[in-house]
């Protein structure tokens, strides 16, 4: 509609008014189906959204980690790197090797700790992106049911133009299908 008072109809909408406005069982029944799948799917909608944004957390915590077990690898080298100088200083004559080779025991007894903290750190790192490719997986779940509930919105808004009554039980027959989905993406399948 313009801001000047002229109002033009699509080419199907004289026809959904009618059928708003009449009494007709078929199209009151439809108008409820459609009501109802238009419900459902927002439920969908949102589950997936949810899920996605799940799975981009998931993925985070797991850049985090993994970003911290990198740092910690960087220690465990330099701590190599300093073993590795002590073990040369032993070999100088005239130093303290008493000194250098307590440095050294020291330095290899502080890798050890740095690897394990390293490893479960990647370890953690793991767990969170395998949290976030299911969290993915359930997100498509969702999104699919979600299509398949606007497909059948689709198909019941025809079936109310044509009365066709095959397309009406189609119409339920992809919204069953979107609920299946659904119960897939809600049982993590």
């Amino acid at each position: 509609m313009s801001g000047h008072g002229f109002h033009v109809h699509g080419p199907h909408d004289h026809e959904l008014e009618h059928a708003a406005h009449s009494n007709d069982d078929f199209a009151s029944r439809i108008a409820v189906m459609t009501a109802i799948m238009a419900t459902v799917g927002a439920l969908f909608g949102y589950q997936g959204g949810a899920t996605q944004n799940d799975a981009a957390m998931f993925k985070n915590n797991s850049a985090i980690k993994k970003t911290e077990a990198s740092n910690l690898w960087n220690h465990y080298q330099s701590k190599s790197s300093k073993q590795n100088l002590a073990e040369l200083a032993i070999e100088i004559p005239g130093v303290d090797t008493k000194k250098y080779k307590a440095d050294a025991e020291r330095y290899k007894s502080e890798k050890e700790q740095i690897k394990k903290e390293a490893e479960a750190l990647e370890k953690v790192s793991l767990d969170w992106e395998d949290k976030s490719k299911a969290a993915l997986h359930q997100h498509h779940r969702w999104a699919q049911a979600m299509t398949a509930v606007q497909i059948a919105i689709s198909l019941a808004a025809i079936t109310l133009l044509t009365k066709k009554k095959w397309l009406q039980y189609a119409s339920y027959g992809v919204a069953g299908v979107g609920a299946v989905l659904a119960g897939l993406a809600a049982l993590h399948i």
